[in-house]
């Protein structure tokens, strides 16, 4: 009996290790935390990772074998989404455990945003208020798809790759909040870069000339 326990423990453990498996390759991370935000089809994917559409698909089919997505054939396309919610709750506690035990992970971040140019963050209930208040212009620069599933109330869609054709558009004399997909998504700052370097200043702030952005969680 004890033999035919352990057996059974074994057998069940790799099951779960076919999990890690999946997810030890940062690609395939980015991949699932994109799919987060909603379905994507391979070609969009493969754009938003910046690899080919070969190996996208190849990422992609590890995941599916762990099953922690699926896909669908719509026409001419392949569309991928989370096998189920919990891979939600899963990304979430990978990140939370990851920044808890793994010092590099600070690091990192502070390294970066030292390389960067000094950014205000802003609270969600702050934002809303300034919202109400008319007081601020609040982008969205997550892709469209992203947009159209949820996005903040008041919020207009520009992504951040559509972002250059709409700079002459904005006024230059209100202040504008970017915002992108999680913590450590770059499309806001890269946002808030290419805004300032046009000529746009957020004077809010304790007086200094900084833009501000605020983010939002895998699971949001």
């Amino acid at each position: 009996m004890k033999n035919k326990n352990l057996d059974l423990q074994n057998i069940i453990y790799e099951q779960f290790a076919r999990i890690g498996k999946a997810i030890s390759s940062p690609k395939r991370l980015e991949l699932l935390d994109i799919l987060c935000q909603g379905e994507r089809t391979v070609e969009v994917l493969a754009k938003e990772t910046k690899m080919t559409m070969g190996n996208t698909s190849q990422h992609l089919q590890v995941l599916r074998e762990a099953r922690l997505i699926e896909s669908e054939k719509q026409g001419m396309f392949v569309t991928y989404r989370l096998a189920d919610p919990t891979v939600i709750t899963f990304m979430n506690a990978i990140r939370t455990l990851a920044e808890n035990r793994l010092l590099e992970v600070e690091q990192i971040k502070q390294q970066f945003l030292k390389q960067t140019n000094s950014f205000e963050a802003i609270s969600y209930s702050e934002l809303v208020n300034k919202i109400l208040d008319g007081v601020v212009l609040l982008i969205d620069v997550r892709p469209h798809e992203e947009y159209k599933i949820a996005h903040i109330e008041g919020a207009i869609s520009i992504p951040i790759a559509e972002l250059e054709k709409y700079i002459s558009k904005l006024d230059k004399n209100r202040d504008i909040v970017a915002y992108c997909r999680g913590k450590y998504c770059v499309s806001s700052i890269q946002a808030v870069e290419k805004l300032n370097e046009n000529g746009f200043k957020d004077k809010a702030g304790g007086g200094r000339e900084e833009r501000s952005r605020v983010r939002r969680g895998c699971a949001g």
